[in-house]
């Protein structure tokens, strides 16, 4: 386990100093306090986040050794201050038409209105990720290719759904122009485009993806695409982790207004998540579980439904997590079950 987690033991050791550090430096005696704020921001990203663990490891199961250090050391940078720190800072810049200098001030200086200024993007940024992830979701259970089930009644019928031809981009436009429906007049042209870019974003790293997939296929690439088809997939990835970590950062703001802290916070649970990742991938875990894939994307179906009811009406983070959790845990205790039972009747 240490060989899999001591970066983030490491990662956790500094960012807990530094949350101290600054917490004395802006409130003499409020250094423990931010220790403790870090510390369950980053068990909250944990625990919303092993379902986004599952599914990057399938991804990184066809990565060579070189991307998936990458994925480790430069996708937690782009984690950390790109999606915890420097995204939501993007956003507001863009919505509230500030510079983002400005904003990164802002952010610093005067938390309230930060907070202020975040709520207002707040339902743009879940449904462009709510998109995102509900295409990930549709694309994974319409396969009529798929031999193996968890749900069986339910996954049997949604695999055939594969043979009407851009079904799951119908379905997400129709749950989007629902979900519209909610929005309030002065938000709703955001709202639309937002989730329409949702949808293309997807399509466009998913079709990508599958034209170098197809180039393997037939033997030919050569070295340049072998690294296109890392880069790419290594960009899938990530896409896909700040589509689960939009809510989550969203809803750290809950916990706590400093940026900083949330960043810390934020960061010691993104470091745990990809350790976990590298381990899922290394100790072959998903092979070993059967339908621990199958119930992290009905968890990742889950959250992206909440996501666009969050962009109407606030959703606590712990329905989140524990709808998440719920779907994870079950599809692994009838992961076991069959292992015994399969193991039963061999002997």
């Amino acid at each position: 386990m240490l060989k899999y987690f001591l970066w983030s033991y490491i990662v956790t050791f500094a960012g807990l100093t530094g949350a101290y550090l600054w917490g004395e430096h802006t409130h003499a005696g409020s250094g423990f306090t931010c220790i403790f704020t870090a510390l369950v921001l980053g068990i909250l990203e944990v625990s919303l986040s092993f379902d986004n663990a599952v599914v990057n490891a399938m991804k990184l199961e066809k990565m060579s050794d070189k991307w998936r250090h990458r994925f480790l050391t430069w996708g937690i940078i782009i984690a950390v201050f790109g999606m915890r720190f420097l995204f939501p800072i993007f956003v507001v810049s863009m919505f509230a038409h500030l510079k983002m200098f400005d904003v990164a001030a802002i952010a610093l200086s005067d938390s309230d209105k930060y907070t202020y200024y975040l709520h207002q993007t707040h339902a743009p940024i879940v449904v462009f990720g709510g998109m995102f992830l509900m295409m990930l979701v549709l694309n994974y259970f319409f396969d009529h290719k798929k031999e193996i089930h968890w749900i069986k009644p339910v996954e049997k019928w949604l695999a055939h759904f594969d043979r009407i031809k851009g079904i799951e981009i119908l379905i997400s436009l129709l749950l989007l122009l629902l979900t519209e429906n909610f929005i309030p007049p002065e938000a709703k042209n955001t709202v639309l485009i937002s989730g329409i870019s949702g949808i293309i974003t997807y399509l466009a790293i998913d079709g990508f993806t599958h034209y170098l997939e197809r180039r393997e296929q037939i033997r030919l690439q050569n070295c340049s695409v072998l690294g296109c088809g890392g880069l790419i997939s290594f960009i899938y990835l990530e896409l896909i982790d700040a589509s689960f970590s939009l809510d989550g950062v969203l809803g750290a703001f809950a916990l706590s207004k400093d940026i900083i802290i949330i960043t810390i916070g934020l960061t010691i649970g993104a470091m745990f998540v990809r350790s976990l990742t590298i381990m899922l991938v290394e100790k072959k875990t998903l092979k070993q579980f059967l339908y621990l894939e199958h119930g992290a994307h009905w968890a990742i179906g889950s959250l992206a439904c909440l996501m666009l009811v969050s962009a109407v009406k606030e959703v606590p983070e712990i329905v989140t997590g524990l709808t998440g959790l719920g779907f994870i845990s079950a599809s692994l205790i009838s992961s076991i079950l069959y292992n015994r039972k399969t193991n039963k009747g061999e002997i």
